[in-house]
C-alpha cells in the first residue's frame, strides 16, 4: 500500500515536487475512497444500539478506515464506535488532523448513485466526496506518504476522525473527553486558502400544537432533512372546498417562483410538491428553500388556527429572509461578517403539531441567548414555545500564528496564489475543538461548493492538488 519515488536528500529528509509525489498515490487513493464513500455512514438513531450509538453504518465506515490505517502500519485506536485514530511520531507535541467519516443523507436529485461513486469528464461523483471523505483522504494519504518515504518526524501526528460531525459532534466529543488534546492542527472539512474563523452557531428550537380551523385545512407539512441543509424539497397536504382553484393558484405560482413541483388527489385532499435548490445551512442564500416557498403558497387560503400561525411564521417570516431582517435582529462585524439563519426543518401535522428549526450562524459581540430573546417575541405572537440547543460560540485563531502562516504558505507554494488570505466563515469544522485550531481546505476557490446538496461532486485534479499542499503543510509543521 505505498509507492516508491527518487527523491533527494536535502538536510536529513528530501526536498521533492509534492504533486508528482501527490499524483503518484492516485489508483491507490481513489481505490480507499470508493471503499468509503460505497458505506453509506449516515447517522440512524432507529438503528442504534448500546455497540453502535450513531447506528452500524458510521462504525462501519471508522472500521473500515481503522483496517486500512492499520494495514499501512499506523498505530490505530477505536474510541467506542464513535471516534478513532490513526498515529505516527512521538514527541511532546502532537499535530492534529481531523476529518469526518459521516455524511448528510443522500436526498432526492441525484443523477447518479450517491453511495456508487463515479468519475465523469474529470470530476468524482457521491455522498462525502467533498464533504468529507474526499478531503480527509486526501490528507491520510498525504500524511501516509511522509511516514512511508522515512521522514522523520519532530512531533507526533494523530490522524483522528469523528463519525457525528454533521449532527452532534458525539464522536469527536468523546475523544476529547478520553484522550489528551493535540498542541494545535487542522480540518480539511472546508476550502482553501484557509479558515482562521468560524462564526458561532446555535439552533432555534420552535414548537407548535396541532389544530385547524378555517375553510381549508392543513393536514401535513414536511419540508427538510437536517438543520444544516436549505430543504430542497417540501410537500404538503390539504384539505380544500374547491380544489380545480387550488390547483389553478398552484400553476400560476409555480411559473412565477424558482421552483418546480406538482400536484395530485390522494385520499387525504390534495398533496402539493415543491422542489427548490439544496445548499449549505452556513450559505442559505444560496439554495432555494422549498418549504418556505409553500408556505408562501398556502398563506393565501383561509388556513387558521395553529396551522395558520404556522403557515404564517414561515412565509412572512422566514421566507427570503437569511438576515433575519423580518425579526428586526439582523446583527453583524467588521471581523466576522453578518450572522446568517437558515430555516432547515420545516414540519406540521395535525394531531402531533408543528416543529420549526432555524439555525443561526452568528459573529462575535451577540451570544445564543441575545439571539434568542430577538426571535422570541415574533414566536410567541405565533403560539409557538420557543427553546435553543446546544451550541458552538465563534472561533478565531491570530492570523500571525505558525500554524495559520505555515499552511498558507504551503498552499501558496503549490497553486501559485499569491493573493490567499485567511478567512472567516459561516460553517463549523472540528477545527474550533482546538484553540489553534483551523480549516484547511480541500474546496478549490473556483470549483463549485456542492457540500450538503445532490450531485456531490470534485474535480479528481483538485484532490490531488490538495494532497500535495497537504505534504507539504504536515511537512513542514513537524518534519526534521
Amino acid at each position: 500500500r505505498s509507492s516508491d519515488l527518487n527523491l533527494t536528500n536535502i538536510g536529513g529528509f528530501f526536498m521533492t515536487d509534492w504533486l508528482k509525489a501527490a499524483q503518484s498515490q492516485k489508483e491507490e487513493y481513489l481505490n480507499d475512497l470508493t471503499t468509503l464513500i460505497k458505506i453509506p455512514s449516515v447517522r440512524n438513531d432507529d438503528e442504534a444500539t448500546p455497540e453502535y450509538p450513531l447506528g452500524p453504518a458510521p462504525a462501519q465506515a471508522l472500521k473500515a478506515f481503522l483496517e486500512m490505517a492499520e494495514q499501512d502500519g499506523f498505530r490505530v485506536k477505536n474510541i467506542d464506535n464513535v471516534a478513532g485514530f490513526a498515529e505516527w511520531g512521538e514527541g511532546d507535541e502532537t499535530l492534529a488532523i481531523l476529518a469526518h467519516l459521516d455524511v448528510m443523507p443522500a436526498g432526492k436529485g441525484w443523477e447518479t448513485d450517491p453511495f456508487n461513486p463515479v468519475i465523469k469528464d474529470g470530476n468524482l461523483y457521491g455522498r462525502g466526496v467533498s464533504d468529507d471523505k474526499g478531503p480527509g483522504m486526501a490528507a491520510y494519504y498525504a500524511l501516509k506518504y511522509l511516514k512511508d518515504h522515512g521522514a522523520v518526524f519532530k512531533q507526533k501526528v494523530r490522524f483522528i476522525v469523528g463519525t457525528d460531525e454533521e449532527n452532534d459532534w458525539t464522536g469527536m466529543k468523546r475523544y476529547f473527553e478520553v484522550e489528551p488534546a493535540p498542541t494545535y492542527g487542522f480540518s480539511p472539512d472546508a476550502e482553501f486558502p484557509l479558515i482562521n474563523g468560524e462564526k458561532g452557531q446555535v439552533s432555534l428550537l420552535l414548537d407548535i400544537d396541532g389544530g385547524n380551523e378555517g375553510e381549508v385545512v392543513l393536514k401535513h407539512f414536511d419540508s427538510g432533512l437536517r438543520f444544516n441543509m436549505v430543504p430542497r424539497d417540501a410537500e404538503a397536504t390539504i384539505e380544500a372546498v374547491d380544489n380545480e382553484a387550488v390547483a389553478t393558484a398552484f400553476t400560476d405560482f409555480l411559473d412565477e417562483n424558482p421552483i418546480t413541483g406538482s400536484i395530485e388527489s390522494d385520499a387525504d385532499g390534495i398533496k402539493l410538491t415543491v422542489v427548490g435548490k439544496a445548499a449549505h445551512g452556513m450559505e442559505p442564500e444560496k439554495g432555494i428553500n422549498a418549504g418556505t416557498y409553500l408556505a408562501t403558497f398556502l398563506k393565501q387560503f383561509d388556513i387558521r388556527g395553529h396551522a395558520g400561525d404556522f403557515i404564517d411564521f414561515l412565509a412572512s417570516y422566514l421566507h427570503l429572509d437569511t438576515r433575519v431582517n423580518h425579526f428586526n435582529a439582523a446583527f453583524a462585524t467588521d471581523k466576522m461578517g453578518e450572522m446568517t439563519m437558515n430555516a432547515g426543518i420545516l414540519k406540521f401535522d395535525q394531531q402531533a403539531g408543528g416543529h420549526i428549526d432555524m439555525n443561526f450562524r452568528y459573529p462575535e459581540g451577540i451570544t445564543a441567548d441575545e439571539i434568542l430573546n430577538r426571535i422570541k417575541p415574533v414566536a410567541a405572537d405565533h403560539n409557538f414555545a420557543i427553546s435553543r440547543a446546544q451550541g458552538e460560540v465563534p472561533h478565531y485563531v491570530d492570523a500571525d500564528d505558525p500554524i495559520v502562516t505555515t499552511l498558507l504558505k504551503a498552499y501558496v507554494d503549490q497553486t501559485g496564489d499569491q493573493t490567499a488570505q485567511a478567512e472567516v466563515v459561516g460553517g463549523g469544522t472540528y477545527g474550533r475543538l482546538m484553540s489553534r485550531g483551523v480549516a484547511f481546505g480541500a474546496l478549490m476557490p473556483d470549483t463549485p461548493n456542492t457540500m450538503h446538496q445532490p450531485n456531490e461532486f470534485q474535480p479528481v485534479d483538485d484532490l490531488i492538488k490538495s494532497m500535495a499542499i497537504y505534504m507539504q503543510a504536515i511537512h513542514d509543521l513537524v518534519v526534521e
